[in-house]
């Protein structure tokens, strides 16, 4: 996984290639793996959110939706998003694609934010 873009605040970008170690036996990436995947974007998106503070983020919830397969070398990207939030919480979306832009899952998600001592 790699971030390719976090300059807006509230919003990063991410990709990464569906490696075969992280396949399941029938050759697609793992359900859990791409759950990490989106939990980083949209970690990175929580924290830039904080303009001007140094926090860090606590995921308090996630639920994420496959909505197709992620074959074993494909790119996909992670776009995340805060959608609502404040001094303490975050709310959060993502959506995750295939290099031909097809949908491969969404996901949303609270932090909680704290500052970093």
């Amino acid at each position: 996984m790699r971030c390719i873009d976090k300059a807006t605040p509230g919003r990063s970008i991410w990709e990464m290639v569906a490696a075969e170690e992280f396949a399941n036996p029938a050759g697609i990436l793992q359900g859990g793996f791409l759950a990490a995947f989106v939990d980083s974007a949209m970690g990175a998106a929580a924290v830039t959110f904080a303009q001007g503070r140094k926090v860090i983020v606590v995921n308090t919830e996630m639920k994420v939706s496959f909505t197709a397969a992620v074959p074993i070398g494909a790119v996909v990207r992670c776009e995340a998003e805060v959608v609502s939030g404040g001094s303490t919480v975050a709310f959060l979306e993502a959506t995750v694609r295939l290099e031909d832009g097809k949908l491969a899952g969404r996901a949303t998600s609270t932090y909680l934010l704290r500052e970093r001592q």
